[in-house]
């Protein structure tokens, strides 16, 4: 097998360039949790103190959801804010999320990738430029904030393979 970037002809270089990392890495992130049980995916590791794969991949959307519409310049709409969101809870933590099940998950993820991917059909290489702002009064480009997206899935690729490492050594003790 070759590995490769392979931009999409239909978009300017760049930007198809870094959608297809996005996209390289989505496909990851699903062969990665690709028959999770229930149990598994609202597993939180050793004494239940960390993120759940569940909570990871909401998350995951929820901040992918987010550049999409700071990229066009729009707020989330209450909608899509209620389904997606928050951010955080009343504790600064990632909301609890158990019993979703996965392919519900994965089905409004792949609402997000699609809606990035139309996105990028319409950005130009030069309009990668474009600030936009970013957490706390800053502003990164947009060609940041795509290849953002990509950086942050494998980051948390990490946290989700530790996760099923310790949930298969928890089940081959019983």
């Amino acid at each position: 097998m070759i590995h490769d970037l392979k931009g999409n002809s239909e978009m300017g270089p760049v930007a198809g360039m870094l959608f297809a990392m996005v996209e390289g890495n989505y496909q990851r992130l699903t062969s990665i949790i690709a028959g999770m049980t229930q149990e598994e995916l609202d597993y939180k590791g050793p004494n239940e103190e960390y993120n759940s794969t569940a909570q990871l991949l909401k998350h995951l959307a929820y901040v992918d959801l987010n550049w999409v519409f700071r990229i066009k310049g729009e707020a989330v709409s209450l909608e899509l804010e209620e389904k997606y969101g928050p951010m955080l809870d009343e504790n600064r933590q990632l909301p609890q999320v158990k019993g979703i099940a996965l392919d519900v998950l994965i089905r409004n993820y792949d609402d997000v990738i699609t809606r990035m991917k139309s996105l990028c059909y319409e950005l130009t290489d030069k309009g990668l430029n474009q600030r936009v702002e970013y957490e706390n009064g800053n502003e990164a480009t947009i060609k940041w904030g795509i290849w953002h997206i990509a950086d942050h899935s494998r980051y948390h690729q990490a946290h989700i393979n530790q996760l099923r490492k310790w949930f298969k050594e928890s089940n081959s003790v019983k």
